[in-house]
């Protein structure tokens, strides 16, 4: 789960790390009264937006008067931002928050993730943060290493300090910080941290000048407070739906809707849809214990969706019933009609119930035996 900007600054702030002063404002007039509370003369005011890219985007914006942040809010606020992140659709900026300007002495990029390769966490550290970090993880990919930490000790912290290129009190400062991060990051269930940039000031503090911060959805039952911070207005209304069924539904640019049931499976069928010359629309697993009523939303959401041109569904009944599939398919049709061709491979269990449910109803279905033939159709009745 995605929290904002904000939000993620009053984590870090909980631990102990240094972050700007701040407000949130959901006005231009608020901008302004945050702007003022925080006093000094010099401000910044930034889109909050889940999503990365804003610098680039125009989403954050250095303001030298009250009246520009003012200006800066006016801009932002109900605009659509568009960044590498977003897509061409954007997000809308419903809110922005306003920081303390500060003196940056340099910028730095530093990351934890966990590193399922190594077992462990993993702390990516860059000594060019900022934000062009892409553009140097493509063209100086040895300015950027990573660094697996299995528990937290004065000779790791001390290696990323001189991969960062700091001296003196900031290097006791980083060994902080680190064990800072790290507490946090496995406290919070955190299933990635990144703040860049991490700035040196000119007087020589450590501060985390923006952050991002991503809870594993799976330990969100133990971590209420952020639960809590779950802004759904950012969120697909696609994908909130489809998770009160208990369907795992993330919605993509192509124009193959897909139904399947396991993760392995959906990501092959991804996979062979995209070497068959087209691209999905979705990622949808239906899951194992799934009934009647999931799989009949699940069929409304792809049958819904105007960006799909046909229907792939790939069922390999094991725990999930054929016949169940089928009976949410005509439960499905009652309020949303099949106005795009639907290809189905239903095998395994009941699957000869199934077949017979769909094929008794009349419904002008494409049947394929394996997932090769089911994408190759697909793909064809596009085409046609």
């Amino acid at each position: 789960m995605n929290i904002h900007e904000y939000q993620a600054k009053e984590i870090l702030k909980s631990f102990g790390i240094a972050v700007p002063q701040g407000k949130l404002a959901l006005t231009a007039d608020e901008a302004v009264s945050g702007a003022e509370a925080l006093g000094g003369n010099i401000w910044v005011t930034k889109a909050q937006i889940h999503a990365g890219g804003r610098g680039k985007a125009g989403g954050v914006r250095v303001c030298k008067s009250l009246d520009e942040v003012k200006n800066a809010a006016d801009a932002l606020l109900g605009s659509v931002l568009v960044t590498k992140q977003t897509g061409e659709a954007g997000k809308e900026v419903g809110k922005v928050y306003v920081e303390e300007g500060l003196d940056i002495a340099r910028e730095f990029y530093l990351s934890l993730l966990v590193d399922r390769e190594a077992e462990c966490v993993s702390f990516v550290v860059s000594p060019a943060g900022g934000m062009d970090i892409e553009e140097v993880a493509a063209s100086q990919p040895e300015k950027i290493t990573t660094f697996p930490i299995r528990d937290i000790n004065t000779c790791d912290t001390a290696k990323m300090a001189a991969f960062l290129d700091l001296n003196g009190d900031a290097v006791k400062q980083f060994d902080g910080l680190v064990r800072q991060l790290y507490q946090m990051f496995v406290e919070q269930d955190a299933a990635m941290l990144e703040l860049n940039p991490l700035i040196l000031t000119g007087s020589g503090d450590l501060v985390a000048l923006d952050a991002k911060f991503v809870a594993d959805d799976n330990a969100l039952y133990r971590q209420e407070s952020i639960v809590a911070m779950r802004d759904l207005s950012e969120e697909d209304p696609r994908e909130i739906e489809a998770a009160q069924y208990g369907l795992n539904y993330i919605q993509l640019d192509g124009n193959i809707g897909c139904m399947v049931n396991g993760a392995g499976l959906a990501m092959a069928t991804m996979d062979m849809i995209h070497m068959k010359g087209e691209e999905p629309a979705n990622f949808l697993d239906v899951g194992g214990g799934v009934t009647v009523l999931a799989v009949t939303e699940a069929f409304k959401l792809l049958f819904s969706d105007a960006h799909v041109k046909a229907v792939l569904v790939n069922i390999f009944g094991g725990i999930v019933r054929c016949d169940i599939i089928a009976q949410g398919l005509l439960e499905a049709i009652k309020t949303h009609p099949m106005k795009v061709p639907v290809v189905m491979r239903l095998v395994g269990t009941n699957e000869a119930e199934g077949q017979k449910l769909v094929k008794d109803a009349g419904l002008d279905v494409y049947w394929a035996g394996d997932l090769d033939e089911a994408a190759s159709i697909a793909v064809k009745v596009i085409a046609s």
